[in-house]
């Protein structure tokens, strides 16, 4: 579960998504609903300091641990990349329900991989959805996959129970042949997908006995997520329009 909400100005704002995370967290466990939440640190104020989004942040952890729940920090533009990696960092310390998100088009994720995979930290992998310079990220979505498979190559060698989180065909079937090839348990990994999207493509990694987990953004902070969807790949405007309406 995701509540849309990023780049919050004043003090206030932090304070209800703080609450609204803790509310959702509490539904879940008593729905019976596993997994975990997903948080981006400038909702929960490093805009405005960052020692009181570790603060907001260590609470929504802290509350998860006790709700038996995973968290995990989202990665959001670059010039939050560091600060967001230094916050897992002095969260995992005390807390091994955290997580975090590479974005395999940016050129550091390399090395930034291989940090967290020696630090023990899990990794979701996605594309990338921020519009960043060609200087610090890979613009060809040939290169960006070819990246992204590097990356994953590294999180199932040396990573902590690595998340793919992709829709794109191509990288789903090279997952699941490299990992058939080269003796990964399917219990090693798992998969991430929009709730909604691929539901076919879904199912069938369920019946095929992949990990599967669904990420669930909601909330009124809805149009930059959206508007980010669609500007990383043309296609998205036309992949979101068929999803739409496909049962």
């Amino acid at each position: 579960m995701d509540i849309l909400g990023e780049n919050v100005t004043n003090k206030e704002e932090p304070e209800r998504f703080l609450q609204g995370y803790i509310d959702t967290m509490q539904v879940m466990k008593q729905e019976g609903i596993g997994g975990g939440i997903s948080v981006k640190p400038t909702m929960m104020g490093m805009d405005i300091d960052e020692d009181l989004c570790y603060r907001h942040i260590e609470k929504i952890v802290s509350a998860a641990k006790e709700l038996g729940l995973f968290v995990r920090i989202d990665m959001e533009g670059s010039d939050y990349t560091e600060r967001t990696i230094v916050l897992v960092e002095r969260l995992h310390k005390n807390h091994d329900n955290v997580g975090i998100v590479l974005q395999a088009y940016l050129r550091r994720s390399e090395e930034d991989t291989r940090r967290m995979n020696e630090a023990g930290i899990q990794i979701r992998l996605c594309k990338g959805a921020y519009k960043e310079p060609k200087k610090i990220a890979i613009k060809k979505m040939k290169l960006i996959r070819e990246n992204f498979k590097k990356l994953t190559k590294m999180m199932l060698a040396d990573g902590v129970y690595p998340a793919i989180g992709t829709h794109d065909k191509k990288i789903i079937e090279w997952t699941k042949k490299y990992c058939e090839e080269n003796g990964i348990g399917k219990e090693k990994f798992e998969f991430q997908m929009l709730y909604g999207m691929r539901p076919k493509t879904q199912r069938q990694l369920i019946a095929d006995g992949y990990n599967l987990r669904m990420y669930v953004p909601y909330g009124t902070h809805w149009f930059p997520y959206f508007y980010r969807r669609l500007r990383e790949r043309k296609e998205n405007i036309w992949f979101v329009l068929k999803n739409f309406f496909a049962r």
